[in-house]
């Protein structure tokens, strides 16, 4: 039975672009595979530890030596990475925030990775160990910063997402973006003519 983990990061709930995005692309892959099962994991919703010293000695303490305490620390880890390994597809909602990625979602980054379990450091260098896996990123942010764009080059999000899941060993990314989102804030596109293009983009590729 395939396995989709749906994470989202937006704080916008009901008026959220990605979210829009995200529901559009699980609705169509569970059409498309009608066996299969979907993770939902709202990062707004989740209370996600910094990562800090203690965090950092637990995970770098082999499993049999560590002790209750460090066990704690680490759960929400844990349980991110095993979401991670079970499931066979990844879909993120993004929205940009600020050039770069919302707050949760980094934090939820920086729980899954973890050297021996999402990587390993290698005689041949770091190798990413969530083979097989592929990963569909959504998109949307107020501007517009599509490659050849004026602003392109200050678009952080997908470089770093694209190098955050090649190390983990998810080179099978596909992108899809909704740019130029002020102009539905503002009031000046409806927000369904808006997001008509992009959900046609998602429902072609979730249901291949």
């Amino acid at each position: 039975m395939p396995k989709l983990l749906r994470i989202d990061s937006s704080p916008m709930g009901e008026r959220s672009i990605s979210r829009a995005l995200t529901s559009q692309f699980t609705d169509s892959w569970l059409k498309a595979h009608p066996t299969g099962e979907v993770i939902t994991r709202d990062l707004t919703k989740l209370e996600i530890p910094v990562v800090d010293n203690l965090w950092v000695a637990a995970a770098f303490t082999p499993p049999d030596q560590r002790n209750p305490d460090q066990n704690q620390v680490l759960s929400v880890s844990e349980s991110f990475v095993a979401d991670l390994k079970d499931a066979d597809e990844y879909v993120f909602g993004v929205p940009m925030h600020n050039f770069s990625i919302p707050a949760g979602l980094k934090l939820w980054i920086d729980q899954v990775m973890r050297a021996g379990k999402t990587f390993a450091y290698t005689a041949n260098g770091p190798t990413g160990l969530l083979t097989g896996k592929k990963a569909t990123l959504l998109m949307a942010s107020g501007g517009v910063y599509e490659a050849g764009s004026a602003m392109a080059a200050l678009n952080f999000v997908s470089p770093y997402l694209r190098a955050v899941l090649g190390f983990m060993g998810i080179h099978d990314v596909t992108i899809i973006s909704a740019e130029g989102a002020a102009q539905v804030a503002r009031g000046g596109m409806d927000p369904q003519a808006f997001l008509a293009p992009s959900l046609e983009k998602v429902r072609a590729h979730a249901g291949l």
